[in-house]
């Protein structure tokens, strides 16, 4: 494939590229020797399980699938402990239940996880008090607290992001092959914390539901159902900082396409997506599923010239588009934005992302979202795609398995009030396990409506 045959591309051609939003590091031979450290080690997943999810993802773009993709805004290595990395898990797991109920379709479940350790910032700097110190960039580049050394970014982080992303990545396989998915046993799922969710109610009908359908498919075919006992279960994260992915990409001999294996499916943020840019350079060359965020800054004829500088050869599955638009303009920006994309003759996948555009803040100065604006964003995407003759394939949302209390209503009502009683997250606010348990069911729910719309 044309991507793959560029002779001008190289793991590390990006460098020759201008690179937004990277760390500015003092000492470039320690970085060139962490980069050379992490090559050495062992690939964090598969090209068989990369390629697995790009077929996937090529079958949510026919509308015969629905990619759910979420996690923390920002992982920290401070939580990687069992108890989150299982928690993750079981609000994706039974978000996923909700959906393929409602939607009548193969979920693909993928999570903001394992590599999600680097954000993009406004400023390079942050200033308190009259000091000023480099912004915070996440833990792979260096450290929250404001002070000079915690602040400085450190190359060295990047192999402990390789570390937590290992132990990640090996209590999800274990947690997986050990039965912790089986259909049989969604108590699994449950979290320590809900008792007296405004969701549990409903959730545990449809639980009830799916299990007295298992067990009457299993009395007739006289033993369990094919694939009711494990999940797929992937990883995804922002390709931020270009040494840490430079790094663990690889050659595979048996095609000769070179892999990112940190991960199964990195993003470009909307705020390195130039085309002239080092992240588009990169990955151009990568054999793996790719996505874009697409915002209000984006033009349609930018656009179409990234489908083609990402996906020349129209590979299905090849390339997801992020739209996050905002509830108030997605009725505006989005049709011209899908226009654009059909006019290339290439294939993509669209999914929403429903939090980024309605992020505000509040008088004493708090980051929020209002969860009816995401569910506001959600549904015009489906009935905007619908009208334009294409399909959202997908949500890419930003959710905990925490009990926190960082975005405004939904059905547990978060008033402004609320927030101080549990704000965790150090960068962006996400839907708590209420709030993500209700998209969910609000999308189960549209799609059935539409549904028997127009079946009647």
């Amino acid at each position: 494939m044309n991507h793959q045959k560029n002779n001008d591309w190289s793991p590390e051609s990006w460098q020759r590229k201008a690179a937004g939003q990277q760390p500015l590091y003092r000492d470039p031979e320690q970085v060139d020797s962490v980069v050379a450290r992490l090559n050495r080690l062992p690939q964090l997943v598969t090209h068989g399980e990369i390629e697995a999810l790009k077929q996937q993802l090529a079958e949510a773009s026919r509308g015969e699938r629905f990619l759910l993709q979420g996690g923390d805004c920002a992982e920290s290595f401070d939580d990687c402990t069992a108890e989150n990395i299982a928690n993750k898990l079981k609000i994706l797991l039974q978000m996923s239940l909700v959906l393929v109920t409602g939607m009548r379709k193969r979920i693909t479940r993928v999570g903001r996880i394992a590599g999600q350790y680097a954000k993009p910032r406004s400023a390079d700097t942050e200033t308190r008090d009259g000091v000023t110190l480099p912004s915070y960039r996440g833990d792979l580049i260096n450290r929250s607290p404001f002070t000079a050394e915690d602040r400085e970014p450190d190359p060295e982080l990047m192999l402990r992001g390789y570390e937590r992303a290992a132990l990640t990545l090996n209590h999800i396989r274990a947690l997986v092959d050990g039965g912790f998915a089986d259909l049989h046993h969604p108590e699994n799922w449950d979290l320590d914390f809900v008792r007296s969710s405004a969701m549990k109610q409903e959730y545990r009908r449809i639980v009830d539901s799916v299990l007295d359908s298992l067990q009457f498919m299993e009395t007739i075919a006289g033993g369990r159902v094919s694939g009711s006992g494990r999940v797929d279960f992937f990883t995804s994260h922002e390709a931020l900082q270009l040494h840490y992915e430079q790094a663990q990409t690889h050659r595979v001999r048996a095609n000769g396409r070179w892999y990112n294996m940190s991960t199964h499916f990195p993003w470009i943020g909307m705020r390195t997506a130039e085309l002239d840019g080092a992240h588009i350079e990169y990955f151009r060359g990568i054999a793996n599923p790719i996505a874009v965020k697409v915002g209000p800054g984006m033009s349609p004829e930018t656009l179409k010239e990234l489908v083609r500088v990402l996906n020349p050869d129209n590979e299905a599955g090849r390339l997801t588009l992020i739209h996050r638009l905002g509830a108030s303009r997605i009725k505006e920006l989005l049709p011209p934005m899908i226009e654009a994309v059909q006019s290339t003759g290439r294939s993509v996948l669209w999914t929403c992302d429903p939090m980024h555009g309605n992020t505000e803040t509040t008088q004493s100065g708090i980051k929020t979202r209002r969860v009816e604006n995401v569910f506001s964003e959600l549904e015009q995407a489906f009935h905007l795609h619908e009208a334009n003759d294409s399909h959202l394939g997908g949500v890419h949302i930003e959710l905990t398995g925490e009990n926190v209390t960082e975005c405004l209503g939904g059905a547990s009502g978060l008033t402004e009030q609320d927030l101080e009683k549990a704000y965790r997250s150090q960068v962006d606010p996400r839907l708590n396990y209420d709030q993500a348990l209700e998209l969910a069911m609000r999308v189960a729910g549209y799609r059935l409506r539409e549904s028997d719309h127009r079946v009647a």
